[in-house]
C-alpha cells in the first residue's frame, strides 16, 4: 500500500518524510541513485516498523539546486520563496547573495534578504552599501536579529514555503529555532580568525510554522554554482538587464565588449551597479 508524504530532512540516501497524519518514516529510495530533495512529495511504502521505501517522486513546481563541473547538489524543492540569509559579522558575499537571487529568479521563486545580527549596531552601516544594489531593484532587505527579533520575518512566512540559504556563521539555524522552539537546530560561534562560519546545519530540515507556511533550513555554503542555466536564464535572473534585452546592436549580442551594447551604455552611464555587471559577467563566463 502506498502513503503520499512529503520529505522533510533529507541525510544522503536517507530521508524522513511526513505522511498526511503527521507521522514520520525513516525511508530509502529505490535503486542506486538518489536524487530526491527537501520539501519532495513522495509516494512511499512500509517495509517495517517506521521505515519505508519511496516508490516514485511527484512532479516539482520548482528546484533549487547550484551545480558546477563536478556534480549537483539538490537544496530544496516546492519551495516558493528563497530568503538570503547575510549578517553584520562575519563578512558576505555579494556575489553568493547574486547567484542565489539568480537561481530563484530561475524558478519564478520570491527572493527576500536578511541582514542579520543587526544587535552589532556599530557594524551595520558598513554592510548597507552591499546590500544597496538589491534595495534599488525592489528586493526587501530585512534587519533584524536573530535572537532578539526574528517574529518580523512572521508576515513574510505566511503562506509561503521558503528556504533559508546563504554562508555559514551567518545565522540560519538561530532563525529557525527562534521562529520553531522546538527545532533544535544546532548552532556554533563564528571563526574570528577566519572571519567566517562553522558548518553546523549538515542537512536540510522542513518545519511546519502552520497549515500553509513552511520553513526549510538548509546547510551553510561558499559557493553557488549555476553551470545548468542557458545564458539566457542567467540574463533573465538579472531584473535591471530585462528592459534592455533586444536593444543591443546585434541580436546575439553577450553584452561584453561588442560595440553599441544597451548594457554597456547602462552600466557606464551609472543605471547599472558595476558590481552586479562583474557577477553578471562571472556568471555567463562560468557558463560558456
Amino acid at each position: 500500500m502506498n502513503f503520499e508524504g512529503t520529505i522533510v530532512a533529507a541525510h544522503g540516501r536517507q530521508y524522513r518524510v511526513e505522511l498526511a497524519d503527521g507521522e514520520t518514516l525513516l525511508c530509502f529510495p529505490r535503486g542506486k541513485k538518489s536524487e530526491l530533495a527537501c520539501g519532495d512529495h513522495v509516494s512511499v511504502q512500509r517495509s517495517g516498523d517506521a521505515v519505508g521505501v519511496i516508490s516514485s517522486v511527484a512532479p516539482r513546481s520548482t528546484l533549487l539546486y547550484r551545480s558546477n563541473l563536478f556534480k549537483q547538489k539538490l537544496i530544496a524543492a516546492n519551495v516558493t520563496q528563497i530568503i538570503v540569509v547575510v549578517a553584520t559579522e562575519p563578512s558576505f558575499s555579494d556575489e553568493l547573495v547574486t547567484r542565489c537571487i539568480v537561481a530563484a529568479e530561475s524558478q519564478d521563486m520570491k527572493a527576500l534578504i536578511i541582514l542579520n545580527k543587526c544587535d552589532l549596531s556599530d557594524r551595520v552601516a558598513p554592510a548597507i552599501p552591499t546590500l544597496a544594489p538589491f534595495e534599488k531593484l525592489g528586493y526587501t532587505v530585512l534587519r533584524l536579529s536573530a535572537h532578539a527579533d526574528a517574529d518580523a520575518l512572521l508576515p513574510y512566512l505566511s503562506g509561503q514555503t521558503s528556504v533559508l540559504v546563504g554562508q555559514s556563521g551567518m545565522g540560519k539555524s538561530t532563525l529557525t529555532n527562534a521562529l520553531v522552539p522546538d527545532a533544535n537546530a544546532p548552532t556554533r560561534e563564528i571563526s574570528e580568525a577566519l572571519d567566517s562560519g562553522k558548518h553546523t546545519t549538515t542537512h536540510a530540515t522542513l518545519y511546519r510554522l502552520d497549515a500553509n507556511s513552511a520553513l526549510i533550513d538548509s546547510p551553510g555554503l561558499q559557493e553557488f554554482g549555476l553551470l545548468h542555466l542557458s545564458p539566457k536564464a542567467i540574463e533573465h535572473g538579472f531584473l535591471e538587464l530585462r528592459p534592455l534585452l533586444g536593444q543591443c546592436r546585434f541580436r546575439n549580442c553577450c553584452h561584453d565588449r561588442e560595440p553599441n551594447c544597451a548594457v554597456h551604455a547602462a552600466v557606464k552611464s551609472g543605471d547599472i551597479d558595476p558590481r552586479r555587471y562583474a557577477a553578471f559577467r562571472s556568471l555567463c563566463t562560468e557558463v560558456g
